[in-house]
């Protein structure tokens, strides 16, 4: 596996430059961020990149109107932005006044790690000068198709899934909980003990993609469901966690109000549930939720902007794994298998209660099956890329 891995969202980050003044790209730390920007800032030729965790890079910003203003005509990079958020006002002020001198793109590319606090910040100085992007960790799209089981077992950080050993990823991996759990969290503002998220983290990655129910883990965290609340939020905001609504149509059936909760990496649920390489995810009751999750995050990636994604449940249990409402107004319906595509009677009932256009099972071979009534078996990566080039055109 090469040590370097092109991002396919570089594509979209240049794209995105040539359209507005300001790009916000957030993602969890870590993710490759700060390594995607200096690669654009340096095909541009003329960019400027600051770390704002840097004290030097923060003196620079003493007086930022006059600094900024003096790199003119250059792709500025500003990295960790969220924390100096008194820095949006000076940068609404530079944009206007460029613009009023026709000068309309490319000007500013912002990293943030926390996705609300962020989009929040800029959406209130920058509004309608801003284009904004989410850099998740690598996907099947960015891997030669061998390398897919190691990206299921390591996740998709690049520290943890192009380290040299086994071992060497599993250390990284808990280095990383660890430092999000004492440094980061606190930075960015909350005052929660360590021990209590690692805890919380932990049992959402037991329960991965249960329906939401926050009354047993308030309990088990001797806390009260408010602030259960507020931890979810959190995870969610850091974009570590995520929160799959249920599916709601004209369907004459009960169904399910409750989310499905995820942690988003894969690597990063096999570190908080201690399995450490593939023979332990496999052996492990969590290695069918695990693998739904994986593909979950895959497709969500590949999918086109605007794309509204949910699942279908009714109180009865008749479910599929993802439903997915695309830009031009089709519906997918898909469910996830780690083995061999079949069909049962909950699962035609299902995809005939969604109406998809397409009804897809998810398999674990290369070639496109179909399985009657309209059904098709494809793997992952070939509905990944089917979802991917609907976005390019």
């Amino acid at each position: 596996m090469p040590s370097e891995i092109d991002r396919l969202l570089r594509a979209r980050v240049q794209e995105h430059l040539a359209v507005f003044p300001a790009v916000v790209l957030v993602g969890p730390r870590q993710v490759g961020k700060t390594t995607l920007a200096r690669a654009i800032a340096d095909s541009q030729g003329n960019a400027t990149y600051l770390d704002l965790e840097r004290p030097a890079d923060l003196d620079r910003l003493d007086d930022a109107g006059a600094y900024l203003e003096s790199l003119g005509g250059q792709l500025v990079v500003l990295d960790e932005v969220h924390r100096v958020p008194e820095l949006f006002q000076v940068l609404r002020g530079i944009v206007d006044e460029r613009i009023r001198q026709g000068e309309h793109t490319g000007q500013f590319l912002l990293l943030g790690s926390a996705s609300i606090e962020l989009l929040h910040q800029t959406g209130e100085t920058l509004a309608g000068r801003i284009g904004t992007l989410e850099l998740g960790p690598f996907d099947i799209r960015e891997l030669e198709p061998s390398g897919q089981t190691r990206l299921w077992i390591r996740g998709g950080f690049p520290s943890s899934l192009l380290a040299p050993t086994e071992r060497a990823s599993v250390l990284w991996r808990e280095n990383f909980i660890s430092t999000y759990l004492e440094r980061d969290i606190p930075q960015l503002g909350p005052r929660i003990p360590a021990a209590t998220l690692r805890r919380f983290w932990t049992m959402l990655a037991h329960s991965q993609g249960a329906l939401w129910n926050a009354s047993p883990v308030a309990r088990s965290l001797a806390v009260d469901g408010k602030t259960v609340a507020r931890y979810l939020d959190l995870m969610v905001d850091l974009l570590l966690v995520r929160r799959l609504p249920p599916f709601h149509a004209n369907v004459r059936k009960r169904l399910v109000r409750s989310p499905r909760v995820y942690v988003r990496d894969s690597g990063i649920v096999h570190t908080l549930l201690r399995l450490d390489n593939t023979d332990a995810v496999l052996g492990h009751p969590i290695a069918g939720a695990s693998w739904e999750s994986f593909a979950i995050e895959t497709l969500l990636r590949a999918a086109p902007a605007r794309t509204a994604p949910s699942f279908y449940r009714t109180a009865t249990g008749v479910e599929v794994d993802l439903v997915l409402e695309l830009p031009n107004r089709q519906r997918w319906a898909i469910e996830i298998k780690r083995g061999l595509a079949t069909m049962d009677g909950n699962l035609r009932t299902a995809f005939e209660d969604v109406e998809p256009d397409r009804a897809i099972i998810l398999h674990r071979h290369e070639e496109r099956v179909p399985k009657g009534a309209g059904v098709e078996a494809m793997s992952l990566r070939m509905l990944a890329e089917e979802l991917a080039a609907l976005g390019s055109r």
